[in-house]
């Protein structure tokens, strides 16, 4: 029978993690991750856990650590963030063109410098290149659903998964979630590892080869990537029958006859809902289109979802310096050459931990639609807004 408890954000990572079984948790603890490694220890501790609590030195080491023990065909989980990603940037290429179905949470948070521990996506928008998987999280239920939903999908399609959830937007809010039964999640999870590590028959992995190999090798895991996400699908809606909630890659509300779409990724798509509304009050039709998995890119699902729209505008919680914003961009990739031309628009409005507030969104996304936005142009078709003077 499933359970109702009040959590934060970080708490449901951890309980997540205790309902999967995983075997193997290397932790370094950062800011806003750190009670999700507590937490997690504390579990070991008292034996309501059987896994093995693994202290590193650095984030390197985490993902290390990971990393062989998924290679031995262990259940693996670790959390970090911000600078702590950055560190493990080498590591990650290791987990994903190694195969290895980790599954790791990230509180997105701004890098340094100026030190800044608040929300910003720029971390891990910074490694969409490494092969991993990536998903952006709405809500604290969602963060429990898409790990247990990733997990599925890792040990399926043998590659990582980094399920992103907003710093302190989520971290640090209590919401009611609702626990799964364990016996429940155990069917729906089996162990499925292929273990790679033959300790018996020892030998090296990750050796030198040519070019063809390499080419080869790379294929196949953009092929196997491309593919995740019909693994994705299917393993949400297997979720869906077995406990009434999905995760799918995209998300809409009020976007079938909507000429102005906002789009987001993470936690914000709340406020962006309000920001509709308010633009539906002022004669004006808008929609929201809620990106959350952005590795594999959902194109298909996307360019279906945007219909006969006029423009899209990004809410950017990332910024590629000398080019704009990093969800616009591969927006406008993905939409290239699409009938009918279509405006795609960056607005930075939630760098840094700064809130998105839904009277300031629908104001500027108002101002764009009429051809006059407020905010400085830099970039093109880049829009900031809240700048010191």
């Amino acid at each position: 029978m499933s359970t109702n408890k009040l959590l934060t954000g970080t708490e449901t990572a951890a309980q997540a993690a205790l309902l999967a079984r995983v075997d193997v948790v290397p932790a370094y603890p950062i800011t806003p991750q750190t009670v999700i490694v507590e937490t997690l220890a504390e579990m070991i501790g008292s034996g309501e856990l059987d896994a093995a609590y693994i202290n590193v030195e650095s984030e390197h080491s985490a993902m290390a650590s990971c990393i062989g023990a998924a290679a031995a065909g262990a259940r693996a989980f670790t959390a970090t963030s911000s600078q702590g990603l950055a560190l493990m940037h080498e590591v990650l290429h290791y987990a994903a063109n190694g195969r290895m179905p980790i599954v790791m949470v990230n509180a997105n948070r701004a890098l340094a410098p100026p030190w800044n521990l608040y929300c910003d996506q720029s971390d891990s928008l910074a490694q969409r290149d490494t092969g991993w998987l990536q998903y952006y999280c709405a809500d604290c239920q969602d963060v429990l659903d898409s790990i247990l939903v990733a997990y599925k999908v890792a040990e399926e399609v043998s590659l990582p998964v980094m399920i992103n959830l907003d710093a302190f937007y989520l971290t640090h809010t209590s919401e009611a979630v609702e626990l799964p039964d364990q016996e429940a999640v155990d069917a729906f999870i089996p162990k499925q590892i292929k273990a790679v590590m033959d300790t018996e028959h020892p030998a090296t992995y990750g050796n030198v080869c040519g070019p063809e190999l390499y080419t080869s090798i790379r294929y196949n895991r953009h092929y196997d990537a491309v593919g995740a996400l019909e693994s994705w699908q299917r393993a949400s809606q297997a979720y869906a029958q077995a406990f009434g909630r999905s995760c799918p890659p995209v998300q809409t509300y009020k976007t079938e006859d909507a000429e102005t779409i906002l789009v987001v990724a993470g936690s914000a798509s709340g406020a962006l809902r309000l920001a509709v509304d308010q633009m539906r009050e002022q004669g004006h039709a808008a929609g929201m289109l809620r990106l959350a998995m952005l590795r594999p890119f959902p194109g298909e699902m996307i360019a279906r979802a945007v219909g006969g729209a006029k423009r899209l505008v990004v809410v950017e919680r990332g910024v590629s310096s000398g080019m704009g914003g990093i969800v616009g961009q591969e927006l406008k990739a993905a939409l290239f050459g699409r009938p009918g031309g279509l405006d795609i628009w960056s607005l930075f409005a939630g760098l840094g931990g700064k809130d998105i507030v839904p009277e300031e969104i629908a104001a500027e996304a108002l101002a764009i639609a009429a051809g006059k936005p407020s905010g400085p142009e830099h970039g093109d078709h880049c829009i900031w807004t809240g700048l010191l003077p």
